[in-house]
């Protein structure tokens, strides 16, 4: 007996990734709604320039990522190609303004006397800023393989959600952090749920980017290790 695999059109494919854009660019706005852009629209900010900076880079590439799906789905491949090239300088400085922004928040609060506060923020964005390249370089290889290349581009999208997602609150409240996980992981989600509508299967692409993320969300023991406060402590002194 052989298992059939549903073809949807071509179209349902477009709209869903467009869908998928639209998706990230809400869960970066919400996120970061109440911290960044509702006070920067209110003109009521107070954040140094490397913030700045850093909201304006990391907010470009959802754009990007955006501009670039609706360009693949209405066919203009040559322009989506070209635009791509710009794509691949942008994500080298994604991870350079990622890096760079860590150190320099975990400088600032060395300074300030918050030792503590400095060796545990400092692990999400750099660990961020480990698997956003694997999945972003994969990606850039692979970029002649349609089915795998917008895969690994989103995998690579979503893993840049991770700070907007852990932030997003609902009435002044923050949503419990089940539900801010789901919201973090659910591109990919929806990404495995639509390959098993259209392909039957998974692509290993997403139970790769799914299991990833997962380890992330799972990395706040690490700060506690003797090995995490030996190297940020080694850090700090470098700095104080």
């Amino acid at each position: 007996m052989t298992t059939r695999t549903i073809r949807l059109p071509a179209s349902a494919t477009h709209r869903f990734y467009i869908g998928i854009a639209l998706l990230a660019a809400l869960i970066a706005a919400m996120g970061f709604w109440p911290t960044y852009f509702g006070p920067l629209l209110a003109g009521t900010v107070d954040q140094p320039p490397v913030i700045h900076v850093h909201a304006a880079i990391f907010s470009g590439w959802i754009a990007l990522f955006g501009a670039q799906v609706v360009l693949a789905a209405t066919g203009h491949i040559a322009l989506h190609r070209k635009l791509g090239a710009v794509g691949i300088w942008y994500g080298v400085v994604i991870i350079v303004v990622g890096v760079f922004t860590a150190f320099s928040q975990f400088a600032d609060r060395i300074d300030a006397g918050r030792i503590e506060e400095a060796q545990q923020r400092l692990l999400a964005p750099l660990t961020d800023m480990i698997v956003f390249p694997l999945f972003f370089g994969a990606a850039v290889l692979y970029r002649r393989r349609a089915e795998l290349h917008k895969r690994l581009m989103l995998v690579a999208t979503t893993t840049l959600l991770v700070a907007a997602a852990l932030r997003m609150s609902f009435l002044g409240e923050p949503v419990p952090r089940p539900m801010r996980l789901l919201i973090w992981f659910s591109p990919i989600l929806l990404g495995m749920a639509y390959d098993l509508i259209a392909r039957r299967s998974i692509h290993p692409v997403y139970i790769i980017g799914l299991a990833a993320l997962y380890l992330l969300s799972m990395r706040g023991f690490l700060v506690e290790t003797d090995a995490w406060l030996a190297f940020t402590g080694w850090l700090a002194t470098l700095l104080s």
